[in-house]
């Protein structure tokens, strides 16, 4: 028998209880940060190394921070769904806690690539540093294999069919404010069950419910009522 399709849509939220920083938000980095200085072509042609020491930053604090109860929780659903986690998060947690289909749209940042924008090399470096000077199979400076602002995600192409062939969606610690990454949910045709779990007061897209909580506690509820369906 074919098992249901599961589709968990993941963002900054879900990693911030362990212990990792939002890009946005009151305390986000992006108040701390300029976007165009570390996370745009603009910065990077500017200044590189001083984007590659804002990703060596982010890499320290991902090798610190653990997978939490809503991460693994999701790894879980395999065991009974065909689960894909579609992420706008570009730490390695869903990874660690043993989800094995996933989709990073906006890169990976365990991972470095050539400073081509196609036909590039790409390689993973873990938790490493990466300074100038590091460069490629074809002697190209090595980057962070992010999507900056004004470059386009991966992934969405799969992920549209992946939405509209859902039977069941979750949503988990994402503002829906990203775009295009955000427009995802509006290609949900066939669920059934619809979720978005967010500790804030909001009001959920059209046919989703909103369960309010934090992630680490609603997440394991919820997954357990789909494992004893």
């Amino acid at each position: 028998m074919n098992k249901q399709k599961i589709v968990v849509f993941t963002g900054a939220g879900i990693s911030v209880e362990s212990g990792i920083e939002t890009y946005r938000g009151d305390t986000g980095l992006w108040h701390q940060h300029d976007i165009r200085d570390v996370c745009h072509p603009e910065g990077w042609h500017k200044d590189p190394q001083k984007v590659l020491e804002f990703y060596n930053q982010r890499r320290k604090e991902v090798a610190k921070a653990s997978p939490n109860a809503a991460h693994l929780a999701i790894a879980q659903l395999e065991s009974q769904y065909d689960v894909t986690v579609i992420t706008q998060n570009v730490d390695d947690l869903h990874e660690r806690a043993g989800s094995s289909k996933i989709l990073h749209l906006h890169g990976e940042v365990t991972k470095v690539r050539s400073d081509l924008p196609s036909d590039y090399h790409l390689y993973d470096i873990g938790y490493d540093a990466v300074n100038i000077g590091q460069r490629c199979e074809s002697g190209l400076q090595l980057r962070p294999h992010i999507v900056w602002f004004a470059e386009e995600p991966f992934f969405m192409e799969e992920s549209i069919q992946l939405f509209a062939e859902a039977d069941k969606i979750l949503v988990v610690g994402t503002s829906l404010q990203v775009q295009p990454a955000a427009s995802l949910i509006l290609f949900a045709h066939s669920a059934q069950d619809r979720y978005i779990i967010d500790p804030s007061p909001m009001t959920p897209p059209k046919k989703f419910d909103h369960l309010r909580g934090n992630a680490s506690d609603i997440v394991p509820r919820l997954v357990n009522s789909w494992l004893s369906l």
